[in-house]
């Protein structure tokens, strides 16, 4: 019985110890970005339960772009080791004229605080509502800072 016990203890403990979490956030006069996520700690850390918001703030853009929101499919590029962190997002208008949001984070670990300080930089990509209109791209960027459990 004793046996039986030690082993469920066991396989319950396993899961916590095997994931963390991610999260960043950047917060200026142009950009409020955010970003959680779980992690496995196994071979590449794999994402889990991913979810992101940006928002431009200031009006540089249209409506529809104002407020993305960003889940695991729109992650096609995630790199997290001894260096630090980098992770693009990438995601399409799902109606209406072609645009798109890119966003990217590449922060280096600060071995002080133990957190991840860097850089976001934004690509926003905008036909407009008007098939003459010409596109525009709105580039944002600042700094940003994450944290790894």
């Amino acid at each position: 019985m004793r046996f039986a016990i030690a082993f469920a203890a066991t396989l319950v403990a396993l899961p916590a110890a095997a994931s963390g979490g991610l999260s960043c956030q950047a917060e200026d006069d142009r950009v409020r970005l955010t970003v959680e996520s779980g992690m496995t700690r196994g071979m590449g850390a794999p994402l889990f339960n991913f979810r992101g918001r940006l928002d431009v703030v200031n009006g540089e853009v249209r409506d529809v772009l104002r407020s993305t929101r960003f889940e695991r499919e729109h992650v096609p590029q995630y790199w997290l080791d001894a260096d630090g962190l980098k992770l693009r997002l990438y995601r399409e208008t799902e109606s209406g004229p072609h645009a798109y949001v890119e966003a990217a984070i590449i922060a280096g670990f600060d071995a002080e605080t133990e957190e991840l300080n860097g850089e976001y930089s934004i690509v926003i990509y905008d036909v407009g509502e008007d098939d003459a209109a010409e596109a525009r791209t709105v580039e944002l960027s600042g700094p940003v800072s994450c944290f790894v459990e």
